[in-house]
């Protein structure tokens, strides 16, 4: 990689996590563009959901997102898709990060970019968020994603939701997709020895920065003055968390955590571990999807270490992947789930 090259991540979300035909074609699509790395292909059978991890120089990458997001509306028919994670469309969320010498600025012309031709050559409605949203209300993703695929048709017509881009005649067969620019995101699962979805929710609900709705003593909201529902704030900033089921038998903390240097790894983790004991869990795996960035599991390191001045990076990854019981699952192998480590192999 060269000192100066502007370098873009892009972590596309397709709503297919069982047909490996179709899987092997938005890869090769992927493959075909020339200066794109990439570097993680993570297929979610029970989620049904395929999440791609690519990087490469801003033309590159832009290409390499409108490609594989046209494989994807060819093959993937969201009328026959069902799945546990929550889902809008056919290519469910694009997001554009800055990473070697990138700015958020040029991610957000690179997403716009996507959704003016992706809405006009696939008839496509396409919503931007986080860093490139223009409105306030569809800067957080789950707001836009509110109401999944089945309500979409709905939704679309309400004139506070018209898309940025597109029409507002819904696309059955692909639903909408929405593309943004964002700082990395950590998607991070800590599992339970339950199966009890409920349990999970309720922990999601007591750490995620949004919290949950205050209720009396009838189990009803409390509305304020303006009428508006009353939260309870979670205990961390830049988190989000939901209930979700890791299979049939296990439940688990699905979270995505926004900024990994004010809210780490080891800080959710450990007051899961807290919490789930207050119901008499316990936390037995954690898992990554995707990739993630060396600097948020030195920070892990760090904290389960007994001794990090004297640990090289290499001691630091261990403590924080046995720290974290992300080699439960599956073995945990640094040099593909770390970012920077991944990339250097890559172009040996």
């Amino acid at each position: 990689m060269a000192m100066d090259e502007v370098l873009i991540e892009c972590v596309p979300n397709f709503s297919e996590g069982r047909d490996i035909k179709t899987i092997q074609s938005i890869k090769e699509s992927i493959l075909s563009v020339p200066n794109v790395t990439l570097l993680d292909v993570d297929v979610g059978h029970d989620f049904n959901r395929t999440v791609v991890t690519m990087v490469g120089t801003p033309d590159s990458i832009l290409e390499a997102a409108v490609k594989s997001s046209k494989v994807a509306y060819d093959l993937i028919d969201m009328r026959e898709h069902q799945g546990e994670h929550a889902r809008m469309g056919a290519v469910d969320v694009v997001p554009f990060i800055p990473l070697s010498n990138a700015s958020m600025e040029l991610c957000t012309e690179i997403a716009n970019k996507y959704g003016k031709i992706i809405s006009k050559e696939c008839n496509i409605p396409i919503y931007m968020y986080g860093e490139a949203a223009k409105k306030p209300d569809r800067i957080n993703l789950p707001n836009i994603r509110k109401g999944e695929y089945e309500g979409f048709p709905e939704k679309i017509k309400d004139e506070n939701w018209r898309p940025d881009y597109g029409s507002t005649n819904f696309n059955y067969k692909s639903g909408v997709t929405a593309s943004g620019s964002r700082n990395i995101l950590i998607a991070y699962n800590v599992n339970l020895n339950t199966s009890d979805k409920k349990l999970a929710n309720y922990i999601a609900g007591k750490i995620r920065t949004s919290g949950v709705f205050m209720k009396n003593d009838e189990g009803k909201k409390i509305f304020d003055d303006n009428n508006d529902p009353m939260k309870k704030p979670g205990k961390f900033e830049y988190l989000q968390a939901a209930g979700w089921m890791f299979d049939e038998n296990i439940a688990q903390v699905s979270m995505n955590l926004l900024n990994y240097n004010h809210t780490g790894l080891h800080d959710v983790t450990e007051t899961i571990k807290l919490e789930a004991i207050k119901l008499g869990l316990e936390v037995i795996s954690s898992e990554l999807v995707g990739l993630i960035p060396l600097d948020a599991m030195l920070n892990a390191g760090r904290f389960y270490s007994n001794n990090e001045k004297n640990q090289t990076e290499n001691d630091l990854v261990d403590a924080a992947v046995s720290g974290l019981k992300l080699n439960i699952i599956d073995e945990f192998v640094p040099h593909d789930n770390i970012i920077e480590w991944s990339m250097k192999n890559s172009r040996r």
